[in-house]
C-alpha cells in the first residue's frame, strides 16, 4: 500500500497524519494559535520517525486546501509542495469542509444530515451540507447564522453541525429540535488522508505549478493601528 502523509493548517488546529493506503499509522494535533510556522515540519518529522518509515518512503503528500485562514493554508500549501518537488511524487488537494464530513460520517447514529462549520468572524461561517455518508448536497458557501439560516431544512431533517464556527453559533441552532452540535469534532489531517487515498486511487492529483488553496474569500491586508 502507498505511504500517504497528510496536512491540515486551515485553522488553528495544526493537524498532520500518516496513512498506509486506507489504514491510518499515526496523527498528532495541536490546538494552539498561530503554531503552524513553528512546528509543522518538526511534527511531520516526529511521525515519520513513530511510522518506521522515511521521507524517501512517502508516496504522496494530501494537504487541506480550504476554505480557512489564508495564512494557515499558505503554510500547509508551500510545505506540502516542497516535499511533492523534492521527492518528485504527487500532490492531493481536499476541501477542508468535505474532510471534516467524511469523520463525522462515521460517528452519526443518528443518520443526520451533517454540515460542517468553519468560523468566519462575527456570525458568519464557512459551511456545507452533506448526507449522513458524507456526500456533498450543498456545495461550500458563507452564511450567515440567524434563526432563518436554516430553519427550512430543519423542519424536515436533523442536521449535525460541527466545527469551531457551530460552537459559535450554539445558541442560535439550539432553538431547533432538530439542530444537533457536536463540539469535538474539528478539522484533521485523518480525514485528510481518509479522502487523500480515495483520490490516489483515482489518480486525482493537482499541478504542483498552478495549485492555489480555495479561500471562498479573497485576501484582505488589515490597515496597522496607530500606536498612541
Amino acid at each position: 500500500m502507498p505511504y500517504l502523509l497528510s496536512i491540515e493548517t486551515a485553522t488553528r488546529t495544526c493537524s498532520v497524519a500518516i496513512h498506509d493506503g486506507p489504514r491510518l499509522i499515526t496523527a498528532q494535533d495541536l490546538h494552539l494559535d498561530k503554531s503552524h510556522s513553528g512546528s509543522l515540519t518538526r511534527m511531520i518529522e516526529n511521525l515519520i520517525g513513530l511510522a518506521g518509515i522515511s521521507i524517501a518512503d512517502l508516496d504522496a503528500v494530501a494537504v487541506s486546501k480550504g476554505p480557512g485562514s489564508y495564512t494557515g493554508l499558505r503554510i500547509g500549501l508551500s510545505t506540502a509542495k516542497g516535499l511533492c518537488y523534492a521527492k518528485d511524487i504527487p500532490l492531493i488537494g481536499v476541501g477542508t469542509l468535505e474532510a471534516m464530513a467524511w469523520e463525522a460520517a462515521r460517528n452519526n447514529p443518528l443518520g443526520a444530515q451533517l454540515c460542517p462549520m468553519i468560523d468566519a468572524r462575527r456570525m458568519e461561517v464557512y459551511c456545507l451540507i452533506a448526507d449522513p455518508s458524507g456526500k456533498t448536497l450543498q456545495k461550500v458557501q458563507p452564511v450567515i447564522v440567524d434563526e432563518t439560516a436554516f430553519a427550512e431544512r430543519l423542519q424536515s431533517e436533523h442536521i449535525l453541525f460541527f466545527g469551531d464556527g457551530a460552537s459559535k453559533c450554539a445558541e442560535v441552532l439550539g432553538q431547533f429540535e432538530k439542530a444537533h452540535v457536536l463540539h469535538h469534532i474539528r478539522p484533521s489531517a485523518v480525514g485528510i488522508g481518509g479522502l487523500a487515498w480515495e483520490a490516489y486511487q483515482q489518480e486525482q492529483f493537482e499541478d504542483l505549478a498552478y495549485f492555489e488553496p480555495f479561500y471562498l474569500k479573497e485576501f484582505q491586508a488589515k490597515k496597522p493601528k496607530k500606536l498612541l
